[in-house]
């Protein structure tokens, strides 16, 4: 049979046509298709075909010769797929049914052997797996090199005085470094989110055939133990409609969206010249086609859309599924877009901001004046007049009686010699002595919280040197 009238043969014959009178319409084949998006499976789906037909022949359901015979034709179709010259045919549905005729085509009958003791459901569910797990990988990777660049930066910036905000108003001085660090301890959790996830993930459902698993004297633990797979699915019939592992990846990576979206609400303050705290390397940038002195912080800006996009994404999911009875039905067909998309989102914006991270450039001067502003080591006087036998609610009465005064007289309490301050104070300020001052430098309140979790700059050295640790 010549190659163009095997072609005509597939377009004609579909893998279940025997049941039907007539042909499935055009307009079917092109709403029911999935091989424009699924063929990205094609390599996992290979590996799981090699690992299915190993067992088979180790069972005795599959000849020396036939097996021999898939290994060759997978090799060259995995070729095909790498190099692009594999031909993708929307009339035979999906990745698998295009791979399986190609290897068909290619080794004849002995492609036919391999669907033995599978269906294309418990095929797909482990090459979205498999997939998957990969995906997970690499975004651990992502995740890791974004937080390296994060403490980088941090280390850097130790010891560089920024305002720290509740409300968007100036509360009390922190270290860049330290700020940074909270991000290092989002995308952390987000590291172990991913990993507890990726156990859920590695469980095998090959075997459960189409919903009730099969008659043939499979091994799936040998399966399992071949593909990688810590465990097998324990029900059949759970292990080809399930898409809690998708749906878990996706709330995972939602979180990490989030986290880069206040991440990058953060730099676009930041960059604005009204904030002026940093700039962004000219690449992460674009400018604007009308006011050329424009330099607009696009990266982050889109990284913040984009977040909206997977959280769309982990909706279609949880909807897709919640009115599903089992087992296997082809709404799951719709799983894989939105699932693509969230792994290609993230895997991508987190590349970026490695790189975009390391590009920023400090403001420091820039810093330290706005932390200047807005009475930030008021707290820090309250804190001294307790350590001084005033209770706590009495000092903050005090202190918040002085800022009111130094707000009309248009000075900061540091500004403010060691008489006018016992006297704006009240009766408490007789407890004020000549090292107050001390106490109320940005350097003075920064370095005073040096307990675990504090912002001085020792304390921040000391976490970065714990999170390089963590991240060997």
């Amino acid at each position: 049979m010549t190659d163009q009238n095997f072609s005509q043969l597939d377009h004609k014959t579909a893998a279940w046509s025997a049941r039907f009178d007539e042909p499935v319409s055009e307009l079917v084949k092109r709403y029911t298709a999935s091989v424009d998006f699924d063929k990205r499976l094609a390599e996992f789906d290979i590996d799981g075909s090699l690992a299915h037909a190993e067992m088979l022949h180790h069972v005795g359901l599959l000849s020396d010769d036939d097996h021999q015979a898939i290994i060759g034709g997978m090799t060259q179709i995995r070729a095909a797929v790498r190099d692009g010259s594999f031909e993708w045919s929307i009339d035979l549905e999906d990745v698998h049914l295009n791979i399986e005729a190609r290897l068909t085509r290619l080794i004849g009958d002995a492609g036919k052997r391999l669907h033995t003791a599978r269906s294309r459901n418990d095929q797909v569910a482990t090459d979205i797996r498999l997939w998957l797990r990969a995906s997970i990988d690499t975004t651990g990777q992502l995740l890791a090199n974004l937080q390296v660049a994060l403490l980088d930066l941090a280390e850097q910036h130790a010891a560089t005085i920024l305002p720290g905000f509740t409300h968007l108003q100036v509360a009390q001085p922190v270290t860049f470094g330290h700020h940074l660090l909270a991000y290092v301890e989002m995308l952390a959790r987000d590291a172990e989110r991913l990993t507890d996830c990726r156990k859920r993930v590695n469980q095998l459902p090959l075997g459960a055939a189409a919903l009730a698993g099969t008659s043939y004297p499979i091994d799936r633990e040998r399966v399992a133990a071949s593909l990688g797979f810590a465990g097998v699915c324990h029900n059949s019939l759970d292990a080809v409609s399930d898409r809690d592992f998708a749906i878990e990846y996706s709330a995972a990576g939602a979180l990490i969206m989030t986290h880069i979206s206040r991440l990058s609400e953060e730099l676009v303050l930041w960059m604005s010249p009204r904030v002026g705290f940093i700039d962004l390397a000219d690449r992460f940038c674009t400018g604007s086609s009308i006011m050329p002195q424009k330099k607009n912080p696009d990266v982050p800006e889109l990284a913040r859309g984009k977040t909206g996009r997977v959280y769309g994404n982990l909706m279609s999911l949880l909807t897709l599924m919640k009115g599903q009875p089992l087992a296997y039905n082809k709404d799951n067909q719709e799983d894989k877009e939105p699932l693509f998309d969230t792994a290609d989102t993230l895997i991508d914006t987190l590349r970026i901001f490695a790189d975009l991270v390391g590009g920023i450039r400090v403001k420091p001067e820039a810093m330290r004046a706005a932390a200047l502003q807005g009475f930030a080591t008021a707290t820090d006087l309250a804190d001294y007049l307790v350590k001084k036998g005033l209770p706590f609610r009495d000092a903050h009465e005090a202190v918040a009686s002085a800022v009111r005064s130094c707000v009309e007289r248009g000075c900061d309490l540091a500004d403010l010699d060691l008489t006018t301050l016992r006297a704006i104070i009240g009766p408490a300020g007789t407890l004020i002595e000549a090292d107050i001052h001390g106490v109320l430098t940005l350097e003075g309140s920064v370095a005073a919280r040096k307990h675990t979790g504090g912002t001085a700059p020792e304390r921040v050295r000391a976490e970065i040197a714990r999170h390089r640790q963590r991240l060997l």
